[in-house]
């Protein structure tokens, strides 16, 4: 494969993923759904990212672990715990992260 054949694929695929994003949501962006609908749609990002996270913290790397030896799962539940009752992205990241060194320490 050339160079110039990579680049003019890059820049094919940028193109193609920039149009098919970009249409629909300014397609999208000029109608008025009613309150129901717009209020429903506000939970899609925040799902999406739920489906995220918690297919990364139940089977890290593709693998299933128990709860005994989960060290991303064991680690997520002092992270929720801090940041639904403090509200600090920060303290909770901090949490997060000092909980899974130790929970991985621990479970070796």
């Amino acid at each position: 494969m050339t160079a110039a054949l990579a680049w003019g694929l890059a820049i094919g695929m940028a193109l193609t993923n920039i149009v098919l994003r970009a249409t629909p949501i300014a397609l999208l962006s000029r109608l008025r759904f009613p309150p129901l609908v717009e209020r429903w749609l506000g939970y899609v990002p925040v799902s999406v990212m739920a489906a995220i996270v918690a297919s990364q913290i139940l089977t890290p790397g593709g693998r299933w672990l128990g709860l005994t030896r989960n060290p991303y799962l064991l680690a997520a539940l002092p992270t929720a715990l801090v940041y639904r009752f403090t509200r600090s992205f920060l303290g909770a990241t901090a949490v997060g992260m000092l909980s899974f060194l130790a929970f991985r320490y621990l479970l070796g």
